[in-house]
Parts: structure tokens; sequence; C-alpha cells
């Protein structure tokens, strides 16, 4: 976890963690908060992550902070397989989006869904509860992780009421 002052360093924290990397190509999810951003330092595309992409870079709905769960929804500019195809997870959260537990997440997505306009389903098609990288240990009791999706999680943390952080 990197706690950022500002949202305007997430491009060049990813930068720094794509350091030493052999692919420093980023997948980024086409979210608003994130196309606004500087990315011209890096190899970056928007989009759908695919069997080629590395490292990405998603925005998160929100977490919980009961079981240190991130909450990723699927939509267009959430697309699910930046969450499961790569090896690296990036995830940006703003700190004000972390519930105390999944129904207070589970209600402000209700509360959300009540207020969008559109003839289409209200609630996202997918919620994930992502709660660390994927690891099992179910063949001879031997920890392999990158199983079922990320090797690598990390969580970029927004917190804009803090002045005493530091960017990294």
């Amino acid at each position: 976890v990197y706690r950022l002052v500002d949202l305007r360093a997430v491009p060049g924290t990813v930068n720094k963690l794509l350091t030493g990397l052999d692919t420093p190509k980023v997948k980024i999810a086409p979210h608003d908060q994130l196309k606004d951003l500087d990315w011209s330092a890096l190899d970056a595309t928007f989009g759908r992550a695919d069997a080629n992409d590395l490292i990405s870079v998603s925005w998160a709905y929100g977490a919980v902070a009961e079981t240190g769960t991130l909450v990723l929804t699927s939509g267009p500019e959430t697309p699910t397989t930046l969450n499961f195809l790569p090896d690296v997870h990036v995830v940006v959260l703003q700190e004000e989006d972390i519930a105390s537990n999944y129904e207070e997440v589970w209600s402000r997505l209700r509360i959300d869904a009540k207020g969008r306009k559109t003839d289409a389903t209200l609630m996202p098609r997918t919620v994930n509860w992502i709660t660390g990288p994927s690891r099992t240990a179910d063949i001879e009791q031997t920890l392999l992780l990158g199983a079922h999706g990320p090797r690598k999680l990390v969580i970029l943390l927004i917190d804009g009421q803090n002045p005493e952080i530091t960017t990294t």
C-alpha cells in the first residue's frame, strides 16, 4: 500500500513500480479520474486487459476496513479483465470510499444504482471483492501465487485530507 496525497501522483508511483521490469507497458481502466492524469512518461493504453497485458491499473469502487477487502465493480470505465488477467494489479482507492463493513458497501451500491437515470440494469453486472493477490495451496500444500489472477496487488490509497503524507 502506498499512501498518496493527490491523485496526480498516481502515474509517477506506477512508473516507479515498473522500474526494473522487462515489460514497462501498463493497461489502465478508462475511468474518467484515471484518464485525466498525465501518463505520458509510461507506455500506457486504456481499455480491457488481454493475455499480453502484464500490469494493470484499475479504479476501486470502495473497500472494507473490517477485512481489508477491495471492492471493484464492472462497467465501461472499470473492465473486470483488468482485475484478473495481468500479473501485477495496481488499484487506486480514495480513502473516503473505505467503509467499515460489507453492509455499508452494499448500501452505497444500492443508493448509487437508484441515482442512475438509465434503462439498463441499475446495479453493476459484477462486483468483485478482492482481499490480496491470488494464491492457492491446493496441490501438496505448496503455496502458489497467481493461480487465479494477479501474483502481486498494489494499492494506491489517495488521502487528500492529510497534508503530512508525502507522495511516493
